[in-house]
């Protein structure tokens, strides 16, 4: 019995190359960003990174005690299909909750604002 659970804990263990970005599935990637380019969507996108996403990572992206930087190349170079993933899926089990809440609009806003910062870096 204890082996299984070792094996089991072993398989839910994350390592500090165990992202959400790489745990999204193939499918993910192929999403487009209805708002890729929009500066509207942009600057809306930054609004709800602050309220939404700011206190965890941090008001620049460059992380903190609860989220790791957003500005990690595996994040900047992420598909917008797969940064969506992530919003609408997060991972309680690493800390990051579900976005599923806010509307589709306002996930993409902010997967058109990650993407712009990124850009400009």
């Amino acid at each position: 019995m204890g082996i299984f659970i070792l094996a089991l804990g072993i398989a839910y263990a994350t390592t500090p190359g165990d992202s959400l970005v790489g745990r999204a599935p193939a499918s993910a990637a192929e999403k487009r960003n209805p708002f890729e380019g929009s500066e509207r969507a942009e600057r809306a996108g930054a609004k709800l990174y602050a309220q939404q996403c700011a206190s965890c990572h941090g008001s620049h992206r460059e992380g903190g005690k609860k989220a790791p930087p957003l500005t990690q190349p595996e994040v900047q170079k992420a598909p917008a299909g797969t940064l969506f993933w992530v919003l609408r899926n997060g991972s309680l089990h690493q800390g990051m909750p579900s976005f599923a809440h806010l509307p589709e609009a306002q996930r993409w806003q902010i997967v058109t604002y990650l993407q712009s910062a990124a850009s400009r870096q």
